[in-house]
């Protein structure tokens, strides 16, 4: 059960270049019996890694757009750490309960897609109006920080609408840039984590990590034949699933939190 579910954040990981990581929270959680301290660096480790399996076939293609990950990174950075420290001061049944709230919105967002517009940070030569654009960018890039300390998420399902609406990328690049994006966060994420990660539980990570990268470099090689609003959208009815499951499950048996 966890390599599925390793390998199914892979699958979302390397074709959306966002989501999966939603579902690793509740699966080392529910099905590996983790700890949900636990579980969350271990969540981040696994993003981390199965970005970087998403990443390095488009760095080739050049889809990346270095300077906007490296803002949106920077501001995120920081923002995880004190993500972090709230997620300390909630008991474990409230912060799943709010995760199951936040993938309840990830859910809902994705089933209305409609993201693939202009937006209104591009010059006309194509690139980026930094001046307009260098607080909304850095809010943005805060947030998803902030969610990444928190539950343990990449936040790659608020990158891409923010790179899309508000920068104006193609779907294409805003992938691309998602995931140095989600890269760069899980990776202070984990950092912010230290004191937990010490229970970890290698083997699970492993099997999970190692599903979910092999996944993610298949996904992404083979992900512009694909049609992106039908994946995102059998995607996001998984994501309402186990929403529900979660929050029933940390009403009727919280002891399942450890």
């Amino acid at each position: 059960m966890t390599a599925v579910f390793g390998a199914m954040t892979g699958l979302a990981v390397g074709l959306l270049g966002a989501g999966g990581s939603i579902l690793a929270v509740p699966a080392l959680v529910f099905g590996a019996g983790e700890d949900l301290r636990t579980a969350i660096p271990t969540s981040l480790a696994v993003v981390a890694l199965s970005s970087l399996g998403g990443v390095l076939p488009r760095a080739r293609r050049r889809a990346v757009w270095w300077p906007v990950a490296l803002v949106f990174g920077a501001a995120g950075t920081a923002a995880a750490f004190g993500g972090a420290a709230l997620g300390r001061l909630l008991p474990q049944r409230w912060l799943l309960l709010a995760f199951a709230a936040l993938m309840v919105v990830v859910g809902l967002r994705m089933l209305r897609g409609g993201e693939e517009r202009a937006g209104a940070c591009r010059t006309r030569e194509g690139g980026v109006d930094w001046r307009s654009c260098l607080p909304q960018s850095l809010l943005a890039g805060a947030l998803v920080g902030v969610l990444t300390g928190l539950f343990g998420v990449g936040g790659g399902f608020v990158i891409v609408p923010a790179l899309t609406l508000l920068l104006g990328l193609g779907a294409r690049e805003a992938v691309a840039t998602s995931l140095v994006v989600v890269l760069i966060n899980s990776v202070a994420g984990l950092v912010a984590h230290a004191g937990s990660a010490g229970g970890i539980d290698y083997r699970v990570l492993l099997v999970f990590a190692g599903a979910s990268l092999a996944v993610s470099i298949v996904a992404a090689r083979v992900s512009t034949r694909l049609e992106p609003a039908t994946v995102r959208r059998w995607f996001a009815f998984v994501v309402l699933v186990v929403a529900a499951f979660v929050a029933v499950a940390a009403i009727v048996d919280p002891a399942a939190l450890g």
